[in-house]
């Protein structure tokens, strides 16, 4: 028997229709990642699950047991839920954030709820912060805080609202490494998330949601190396490339250096080789091309196969590689002897310039 099984479920506000018609069922220990574009409801289907908001038709079971609003109450806390935004109580401590749902709820004596508190703030590496407030805490600190008390209920089952969206992307890695670890200790989970890594390495079985309902599902080698359906395609693709058009010479740096470092971050790219990235794109945009053609059109793109990235820019013009002077010019000798390979191709009047690292 499922631990969740949902059943044609749909959730309308007013006249439009958020999700409609899904059905799914969630093994126990499974971890679900759900991705999608923004506004897709990926996030609405997540709430209708645990009647946060209740859904407008269809059924939900958990462990067989038709969730309705008699019993929403009850079964809530076997299925906890984390936030984007924390959701902690400002006005108390750390461990009085951890308690209060045991004690409150659970009936719970406050000594056994806080030696059970200090557990599980040493498994998520809080042990030290236990008498902080939430205002001592940086956004890592506070999502990790959150995690622990949703695991003070006890819960079979975690529901998970893009968790790291709110947070600066410095903090992000410490909130994925105690999900990693609640999913090896064999958590069931459902994540609503754009950390493709997490995605990709840590779920047993992705849901790609558009159009309102699970548009492809598969096993992440499914969805992120071979997607069938065209959205999907796109997506997939969009999150391993990154596209930016120079149309002159006082082109916005800003805005393009910012793109290649959103990309970096979408696509979990470790520090030392994302740092790479963006220099070498300055280079050969801004320090290269841009001087003698003005305009062009760079290409980033990441090959899952060949785990291998590529900064492609092309230029209009005479037959020229701009990196033939690499002897003495110093951002085309870096450029060079930066990158495993160089390509120059010339076509139809277009040159291309494929630096691969």
């Amino acid at each position: 028997m499922s631990i969740i099984s949902v059943k044609n479920l749909e959730k309308h506000f007013n006249d439009d229709v958020i999700i409609k018609n899904i059905s799914a069922d969630i093994e126990k220990g499974e971890v679900i990642s759900i991705i999608g574009p923004s506004g897709t409801g990926k996030s609405t289907f997540l709430r209708a699950l645990n009647f946060l908001d209740p859904p407008t038709s269809g059924e939900v079971f958990f462990n067989g047991e038709k969730i309705t609003k008699k019993n929403m109450d009850t079964i809530r806390r076997k299925m906890g839920m984390v936030f984007q935004n924390f959701g902690l109580f400002s006005h108390v401590n750390v461990i009085d954030n951890i308690t209060a749902g045991p004690v409150k709820l659970l009936g719970m004596q406050k000594k056994e709820a806080e030696e059970k508190a200090l557990e599980l703030l040493n498994t998520v590496g809080l042990l030290e912060r236990a008498r902080f407030m939430p205002r001592q805490l940086s956004g890592g600190q506070k999502q990790r805080v959150a995690i622990a008390r949703c695991l003070a209920m006890s819960p079979e089952v975690i529901l998970f609202d893009e968790p790291t969206s709110a947070l600066d992307p410095t903090m992000v890695s410490e909130v994925m490494a105690v999900m990693r670890n609640l999913a090896k200790s064999g958590m069931t989970m459902l994540v609503v998330t754009h950390e493709m890594d997490f995605a990709r390495d840590v779920s047993s079985r992705v849901m790609y949601i558009d159009e309102g309902g699970i548009y492809e599902e598969g096993s992440p080698a499914e969805i992120f190396r071979n997607p069938q359906k065209p959205k999907t395609q796109t997506f997939i693709y969009n999150i391993r490339s990154y596209q930016f058009e120079v149309t002159s010479i006082g082109f916005d740096f800003v805005e393009m250096i910012s793109g290649v470092e959103n990309f970096c971050f979408r696509s979990a790219i470790e520090k030392k080789t994302a740092n790479k990235l963006m220099l070498l794109t300055e280079e050969l945009v801004l320090n290269i091309v841009t001087p003698q053609f003005a305009a062009c059109s760079l290409n980033l793109n990441f090959s899952e196969k060949l785990k291998t990235y590529e900064i492609t820019v092309s230029y209009k013009g005479e037959e020229k590689n701009v990196l033939d002077n690499a002897d003495d010019d110093l951002s085309a000798m870096m450029v060079r002897n930066s990158s495993k390979e160089i390509r120059h191709e010339y076509r139809d009047g277009l040159n291309t310039i494929t630096a691969i690292l």
